[in-house]
Order: C-alpha cells, then sequence, then structure tokens
C-alpha cells in the first residue's frame, strides 16, 4: 500500500477511532488470520479501553512487517469489515504499493545512496546461515533487546529458521530506511559474531535492471 498502515499517522489514527467501535470484533478476525502471538492476543483481549485495544491491535501487526500489514489492510477492506465499520471505506483508495511488492518478490528497491533495501527473501536466506549464536547476533549486532527475543522465542518454538527469520524482520521494520542489505552484511560482518563470507555476499549483489 503506497502509504503503508503505520506509514501515515492521520491513517493510523483514523483506524483507531474507527476500530475503537468494537475491537473485539477485529481482534477475533485478526486471530483468526493467525497475525498475531498467543501471548499478543491475550494481551489485547484483556483491555478495557477500546481505544487502546484498537491500538495495541494495530501496532502488534505492523511490527510483523509489510506482510502482515497487508493481510491486515485486506481484512479491513473485506466487506463484513465494510459492513461493520463504514468509514472504512476510504481504505479501498489505497492502492499498492508497486515498489513494496516487487521489493517482496525479491527485485528490490534502490536507496538514494544506491544501496539496495533487503527484502524478505533476503532475511529467509541469511536466517538459514545463522546457528545456535542467533541471540548473540540480535543482542550484540542488531541491538534487539533481550525481551524481544525472548517473545520471539515464545512464538516460534519448534523452528529455528522461523524464530530467527522473525528477528531479522523485527530488525528491518524497526531500521526501516536503514535497512539496507549492505548495513546488514556489515553488522553480519563485525567482531565475535560474524558469519562466513559466502553465507551473506550475496547481499552485496547488485540490484539487476529488468
Amino acid at each position: 500500500m503506497d502509504v503503508g498502515l503505520g506509514g501515515h499517522r492521520l491513517i493510523h489514527l483514523g483506524l483507531i477511532d474507527t476500530l475503537s467501535a468494537d475491537p473485539d470484533f477485529v481482534l477475533q478476525h485478526v486471530d483468526s488470520l493467525s497475525l498475531l502471538a498467543r501471548h499478543e492476543y491475550k494481551q489485547v483481549k484483556a483491555l478495557t479501553d477500546p481505544s487502546k485495544q484498537a491500538q495495541d491491535l494495530l501496532d502488534h501487526v505492523i511490527d510483523k512487517g509489510p506482510t502482515a500489514a497487508e493481510q491486515l489492510l485486506q481484512l479491513l477492506r473485506g466487506k463484513e469489515m465494510q459492513d461493520t465499520f463504514p468509514n472504512l471505506l476510504f481504505l479501498k483508495e489505497l492502492t499498492v504499493n508497486d515498489q513494496r511488492a516487487a521489493g517482496e518478490k525479491g527485485t528490490g528497491t534502490t536507496c538514494k545512496d544506491g544501496s539496495k533495501m533487503v527484502v524478505e527473501k533476503d532475511l529467509m536466506r541469511v536466517a538459514k546461515n545463522i546457528g545456535r549464536s542467533w541471540r548473540a547476533i540480535g543482542t550484540g549486532a542488531l541491538d534487539i533487546p533481550s525481551v524481544k527475543l525472548d517473545q520471539i522465542l515464545e512464538d516460534y518454538p519448534h523452528s529455528h529458521v522461523d524464530r530467527v527469520f522473525a528477528m531479522l524482520r523485527y530488525w528491518s521494520t524497526l531500521k526501516r530506511h536503514e535497512a539496507t542489505a549492505a548495513n546488514l552484511h556489515s553488522l553480519l560482518s563485525q567482531d565475535d559474531w560474524a558469519l562466513p563470507p559466502n553465507s551473506i555476499d550475496f547481499l552485496l549483489d547488485p540490484i539487476l535492471d529488468p
């Protein structure tokens, strides 16, 4: 989407105001799409302030990255949501961001300095090359709080690759415009947590013109 659910504050605030009319209804639908971890669902469910419920629900999904945000957008554009919340009609006017869609397919987008933004395909490839030192890499190289890593471990207790991918995706979401492939390569090449060059050098490959 060209503005993103989290990237435009007025839209974000408008959604909070609209969805606070019946946040439990939205929560159940979001949960049915598995867009929330179990502890996130319980945390939102336990809130008594409808506006706070709507805000935390949106924030949790947006923090998971563009794919989850797009799923939420599609849900809110659906007939059931539109019938329940007529004010959501404006969402149908939002168009899919061609650059973001291209990035998720792996073609990449380019920053002003010529470096490419990391895409989920890159993050998954890196995740497969990170072993048991993932927590040390998360805290030491990526500056991710230990409490966030604990949450990721709770969310993905059985799949190491999914766990590491979630960590890298969180870093990408957190850094936004700084989440370039070159920056990630640099961070993963430092000090005691440096990865073998042949496992991350692909991040420096140039973007090929279509």
